[in-house]
């Protein structure tokens, strides 16, 4: 793609067309308003030279509005748009921002377009069956088929879907988290030291990072603790829950339950976008 603007007759072509110009629009224009900068709000497709007063179709000329800005710039030019309204007389600086933006081509799309494409024609050169598809298209399944966005429900809309079945259950995720720092020292905002850590990575055959059940019968730290461990050198160690960290609990009431890999697990429920950490407990 050397020019992403697309120009044309294509803006008004198909429902998946209108996703893929849509998801072009909220990428080059940061999924805000383009004139008053509202965030976290429904935009709409908007005529930045109005097609009453001769506008065309070009991606160039449109861009994504707040409903209230759009309804109040109707049919006026951009600049008579900022010097009349009331709303925007604080945000005057925008004009030239819009006006330079839509002339701007996503470069970066570009490349990444063509890395994408050199990479598919490697894919196909194995013989392997490949299949492509854009991200308007993934956009356009999910909603045609109601289901919520998560990273594992993105990847099962990708391409020709017909129907999802099944989707509701939960999702293990895995992120890498490292296995630690070389830093020894801790340090205070303003950069002086405020602590020192143990050299030693193992107490008692547990190890920072460890994921422990603690069962502690008695006193005020009674009850079963899930979560992974800090070690001390006294072997009175802190325990990270879903509910925060239990302090102090000594090394004789926890037990091993995965050691220390470098990775974080946690239960994502695809039906109601919460994820719970449950470190690890689907193992």
């Amino acid at each position: 793609m050397a020019n992403p603007e697309i120009s044309g007759v294509e803006y008004q072509q198909g429902t998946l067309l209108g996703y893929e110009i849509r998801e072009y629009l909220l990428e080059k224009w940061g999924r805000e308003c383009a004139y008053c900068g509202e965030k976290d709000t429904p935009l709409q497709i908007e005529h930045i030279d109005p097609k009453a007063n001769g506008g065309s179709n070009r991606i160039s000329n449109l861009t994504l509005s707040c409903n209230t800005c759009n309804q109040e710039k109707g049919r006026q030019s951009l600049a008579d748009f900022f010097a009349t309204s009331k709303r925007l007389k604080h945000h005057q600086p925008r004009l030239a921002l819009v006006l330079k933006q839509a002339k701007k081509p996503l470069r970066d799309a570009s490349a990444v377009n063509a890395t994408r494409w050199a990479l598919y024609q490697a894919l196909e050169y194995t013989g392997l069956p490949v299949e492509v598809a854009t991200g308007g298209r993934t956009k356009y399944n999910r909603s045609r088929l109601g289901v919520p966005k998560t990273h594992a429900l993105d990847a099962a809309c990708v391409g020709d879907v017909e129907q999802l079945f099944g989707w509701k259950i939960p999702t293990l995720a895995i992120k890498a988290n490292g296995r630690g720092s070389y830093k020894r020292t801790l340090l205070t905002k303003h950069g002086f030291p405020r602590g020192y850590l143990m050299r030693q990575k193992h107490v008692q055959g547990f190890q920072t990072g460890d994921m422990v059940r603690a069962v502690v019968p008695k006193g005020a730290k009674a009850g079963i603790w899930l979560g992974r461990v800090a070690i001390r050198k006294t072997g009175s160690f802190n325990v990270q829950t879903l509910n925060g960290a239990i302090q102090g609990i000594s090394y004789k009431h926890c037990t091993v339950t995965q050691r220390a890999d470098g990775y974080g697990y946690h239960i994502q429920t695809n039906d109601k976008k919460e994820e719970g950490d449950r470190e690890n407990k689907s193992r």
